[in-house]
Parts: structure tokens; sequence; C-alpha cells
């Protein structure tokens, strides 16, 4: 016989986690644990971080992965964001312009699919982007598409986000 638990809130989700040692995130009903990643995946969202911090310009600015983001129901800890708005400066919440998710095996169809719609709900979110971690190939969703997917793949690729004002060729995320 298994225990039945009362889904939570997202504000007793929020109380609970911030009192937590770990980071989790929230599914819609209760906590999910972050796991550790694998050095490609390290590699490639430390790249997208320095590349971001290079590229853009000010009010944009680039977070990693230690602020969370409320979309409907849920709270997620993406890789990697760029936030265009005056934002608290002692609040772990932002509304990003641009996500970011280096894929995962484990992950990979939550970040296609169930993370796409949730982004997708959040307004001021203008592009989602999907990296694999081994080799150069993204996916790119966009407000300005409908979310419809599109990829960018190869060395000599970039990846163009006319929504925050930067392209990023594939060659500084991927090189080895």
């Amino acid at each position: 016989m298994s225990a039945s638990l009362k889904p939570l809130t997202v504000d007793e989700f929020l109380a609970w986690e911030r009192a937590q040692p770990l980071k989790y995130e929230f599914d819609g009903i209760q906590p999910v644990a972050m796991t550790g990643g694998t050095r490609a995946h390290s590699r490639v969202a430390t790249r997208v971080l320095v590349a971001l911090a290079s590229l853009i310009s000010p009010p944009c600015e680039a977070f990693g992965p230690d602020l969370k983001v409320l979309t409907p129901g849920r709270v997620r800890y993406p890789d990697a964001s760029v936030v265009c708005a005056d934002g608290d400066d002692n609040s772990d919440l932002i509304t990003p312009t641009v996500v970011f998710e280096v894929l995962s095996p484990s992950t990979a169809l939550t970040d296609r699919r169930v993370k796409a719609a949730e982004y997708a709900g959040v307004v001021p979110i203008l592009a989602y982007v999907m990296l694999e971690p081994e080799h150069p190939e993204i996916t790119v969703r966009r407000r300005s598409t409908g979310w419809v997917a599109e990829m960018v793949e190869g060395l000599e690729a970039s990846l163009a986000l006319p929504e925050i004002g930067v392209t990023i060729p594939l060659a500084a995320l991927y090189r080895r």
C-alpha cells in the first residue's frame, strides 16, 4: 500500500525548497531533485554563459542555473537564461527573455515537450534554446514563429538570437 500525498501548491513548494540544502524543480505536484550532469553537459552550459556574457548588452544579463523560473504551475531551473527586464536583486526568481537547456538522456523528452509547452506559457519568454551536449546541434523554439522547432547544426553554423541581439557561432560552444 502506498501513502497518498497531497499535491503542493507553487507557494508551498517555494517555501519548502528555499529551506532545503539541495535544489529541486517542481513538476506541478511534487518536488523533483536536481541531479548532477556530465562533463559534456557542463562544458556546453558554461560556454553558453561565457558567450552570452561577452555578447549581450544592457539591460540584458545572463544567468546560470541557480535562479528559478516560474512557469504555469511549475518551477524550473534552466541551465542558462537571459533576462532583459529589471528585477529584485534579492530574489531567486527571474522572468527571462531567452531560456537555455542542455539536454541529457534522462531529461531530453521532458525538455523537448513538457518544458517547451511550459516556457511557451510565459509571455516574456521569446525563445527557448535546447542544446545537445555531445555534438553541435541546437533546437530553437521562438514565440515569433509560434514555437515551431528550428534546427541549427554543424560547427560552421551560428545560433542567431535576434530576441537579445546576439549571434553565437556553434564552434564557440562545441570546440574541443
